[in-house]
């Protein structure tokens, strides 16, 4: 189950958004928005939901989001993106990284 979030999730959806991989999220970020959607087996199907509620790609980057650790790691094929000058799957960018970690924190702590 892929959900939309601007604010925590509830306990039952971040139950629902492990069943997927079990220790971690999969993550698509939209960080003009502020906006994460969680959930499923593949950052590019959370993409695609943001995608759908009018986020705009370039604004649109993976990441994992690890409950036990409160970890975000920042590994996906949907951040291959060599014009924007992020040609690995790892956001090199380490203010866009910052960015991701701010909102995915907010998000899920509440922080």
């Amino acid at each position: 189950m892929i959900y939309l979030l601007k604010t925590p999730p509830t306990s039952e959806q971040l139950t629902e958004m492990l069943d997927a991989l079990t220790d971690y999220i999969k993550l698509a970020v939209d960080v003009e928005q502020e906006v994460v959607a969680g959930g499923g087996e593949l950052h590019a199907d959370c993409e695609a939901v943001l995608l759908e509620q009018g986020s705009r790609q370039e604004n649109v980057w993976g990441a994992d989001w690890v409950p036990a650790t409160y970890e975000v790691r920042y590994e996906s094929f949907i951040n291959i993106r060599p014009g924007q000058n992020n040609p690995a799957m790892e956001i090199l960018d380490s203010q866009l990284r910052h960015r991701v970690s701010t909102i995915v924190k907010k998000v899920f702590l509440g922080a």
